[in-house]
């Protein structure tokens, strides 16, 4: 599929349904996750719910907090001369913001930190009883998360366990296991892919020098470079959609049923779209094309705090020293997410 039948696919909601199946390869074990794993209408009611946590104002609330959190990472990391960018740095951050974002407890975020890393392992290498088993607690975590909230509501403006409790849909409540279903898919997908993207970020930097050198400079063009970093390396190789009619795409017939992949990155590469698109170019005019959030109803609804946790995570790390360079070759993620699982660094230009 190029990029105009991936960006098609995703907006045509009524030809290509979510909810029968919504990554390749298949790793949902237990329950549906709304909002991604349904299909309009039934959907909106879990968006609407959260979109107000994710306005822009909202989110810019969130950057100092960020901002302390890689702080305090890159702090130990210096100290020790580097350390991987994704196990000490990455893998953190995300845990930490979305903590905050969704106001758990000390203990929860621990227990997050746990679970999803053992979560992400295990589905990095294909242990599909390892994945089961966490995805489970990731469950139960969700569960004490709506639990708490119902007995110890908080603002429905600030606090999306709670707003989804307040919804009501024709004078009913959302179900309960679709609320533990959309707590948990925001716990996940808020802290995997930031940090797998991060670390490819920081492999990119530490192979480019000039770019490094560039950007540490002249900390305004990091925005733009995030944007184009996105493109070059969009996380997600494996979103699905299943056509509910027979259908054909570039002379190759789909049946009724069947999923097809919507692959991403392979759409933020399409050289009819991109020019020369295995090539970092801060300046491309065409970046509204890039797909690295996704299309249609089922956009990305937290993008603009993932684009804030990465522009934050790339200052912060430029600022912790006048250079760094990988020390070992990165270990690349398997899947659904693609990046860097490991990206070991050294710190050069500050004291030992």
């Amino acid at each position: 599929m190029k990029h105009d039948d991936v960006a098609a696919a995703a907006s045509d909601w009524k030809t290509f349904v979510t909810s029968k199946q919504n990554v390749i390869p298949k790793v949902a074990f237990t329950g549906r996750r709304p909002p991604l794993h349904l299909d309009p209408p039934e959907h909106t009611p879990y968006r609407r719910a959260l979109a107000p946590l994710f306005t822009e104002r909202r989110i810019a609330r969130l950057e100092p907090v960020i901002r302390g959190i890689c702080r305090d990472l890159l702090a130990t990391m210096v100290a020790k001369g580097g350390g991987d960018a994704v196990a000490d740095y990455s893998a953190h951050m995300p845990i930490a913001t979305f903590a905050h974002w969704m106001n758990l407890s000390a203990d929860a975020v621990a227990e997050l930190t746990r679970v999803g890393q053992r979560y992400n392992i295990a589905v990095q290498f294909a242990d599909m009883e390892a994945t089961k088993e966490s995805s489970l607690l990731l469950y139960d975590m969700a569960r004490d998360i709506v639990a708490d909230r119902r007995a110890n509501p908080l603002s429905e403006d600030e606090d999306a366990t709670s707003a989804l409790l307040a919804v009501r849909v024709d004078g009913e409540p959302l179900p309960e296991e679709l609320i533990v279903g959309t707590i948990r898919q925001v716990l996940v997908v808020g802290i995997i892919a930031p940090g797998v993207m991060i670390g490819s970020i920081a492999v990119h930097l530490s192979r480019d020098r000039v770019l490094q050198s560039q950007l540490r400079a002249d900390p305004s063009l990091v925005p733009a470079a995030v944007d184009e970093f996105l493109r070059l390396y969009t996380p997600y190789r494996g979103f699905a959609r299943t056509a509910v009619e027979d259908v054909t795409i570039r002379g190759c017939p789909i049946p009724a049923g069947e999923p097809i992949a919507l692959v991403y990155a392979s759409a933020n590469r399409d050289a009819d779209v991109f020019e020369d698109p295995e090539t970092f170019r801060i300046d491309r005019p065409n970046m509204r094309d890039s797909l690295a959030f996704g299309r249609g109803p089922h956009t990305c609804i937290g993008a603009g705090l993932a684009k804030l946790e990465l522009v934050v995570a790339v200052e912060e790390l430029l600022a912790a020293a006048p250079g760094f360079s990988l020390t070992e070759e990165p270990r690349p993620t398997r899947f659904p997410e693609i990046g860097a699982l490991t990206a070991p660094i050294a710190f050069e230009g500050v004291a030992a």
